[in-house]
């Protein structure tokens, strides 16, 4: 699996708008390893365009998702400057190939996090505070088509994230136990609760930062850090509007415009 033209692909795929075909299925033997690689090449990309680390996301924190996968661990992406949206802002589908949005819960560090032996109980104590998100997640691999490579590769498919402006302190709360309903377009889809990302939120925050020190990087003071889905993502038509209500946390909401680059 050739690094260089992987992520030679995937920016094309992203700056044309045209999705490409999985890498896995189409590269002799690609590790996680290599997409990883891939995955740090295109973002390096970003970086020289002037663009700035925000954050970072773990991917694949239910079981659920890593069934479906075929995995036992989750993986991460990184959250760059141009991917976040404010609440209630809207999101112009050019921006975007094939959109799915989730609910998850945002953890805002007060403090540097760095592995390994890093524990939830660490994670919470370092977090200034958390917060009601929508991640809208997309893919530069057609039709959704991606094993474990292609989505590492692609960012952990990676797209914008709308987060709420309510900061809320950790002390008082059991996030397991932190319940969301998500709605679209005034309807009720789905529910999830805190326990549905390796049984706690804070625990993914963990896995992240010793995951990173494998890297040799760790997860910096002020970073906005997303704990995984809730929920199964939900595709998007144009005009569509989604909110989810959380408990203790307040709710969060964006709304899909058919052209334009809002947001």
């Amino acid at each position: 699996m050739s690094v260089a033209a992987c992520a030679d692909e995937l920016w094309a795929a992203a700056a044309e708008r045209r999705p490409i075909e999985p890498l896995g299925a189409r590269h002799r033997g690609p590790t996680v390893e290599d997409a990883y690689a891939v995955q740090s090449a295109v973002v390096e990309r970003r970086l020289a365009e002037g663009r700035v680390i925000r954050g970072r996301k773990a991917g694949l924190t239910s079981a659920a998702m890593q069934e479906a996968l075929g995995v036992d661990e989750p993986d991460f992406g990184v959250l760059l400057d141009d991917m976040l949206v404010e609440d209630g802002g809207e999101i112009g589908l050019g921006r975007l190939l094939q959109p799915r949005v989730e609910a998850e819960i945002g953890f805002v560090l007060e403090r540097d996090l760095e592995g390994p032996g890093v524990t939830a109980y660490d994670a919470l104590r370092a977090t200034a505070g958390v917060l009601a998100c929508l991640e809208v997640i997309d893919s530069r691999i057609a039709d959704w088509r991606i094993g474990l490579v292609d989505t590492i590769a692609d960012n952990a498919s990676s797209g914008l994230v709308v987060s709420a402006g309510r900061l809320i302190p950790v002390s008082s709360l059991d996030l397991r136990l932190v319940g969301m309903a998500f709605y679209r377009n005034g309807e009720l889809v789905d529910t999830g609760a805190g326990a549905a990302v390796l049984g706690n939120p804070a625990r993914c925050v963990a896995w992240l930062a010793n995951k990173l020190s494998s890297f040799g990087e760790r997860l910096l003071a002020g970073e906005l850090v997303l704990a995984g889905a809730l929920h199964k993502a939900v595709a998007v038509a144009p005009g569509d509007v989604f909110r989810a209500e959380f408990s203790h946390l307040g709710a969060v909401t964006t709304r899909f415009v058919a052209d334009g680059h809002a947001g």
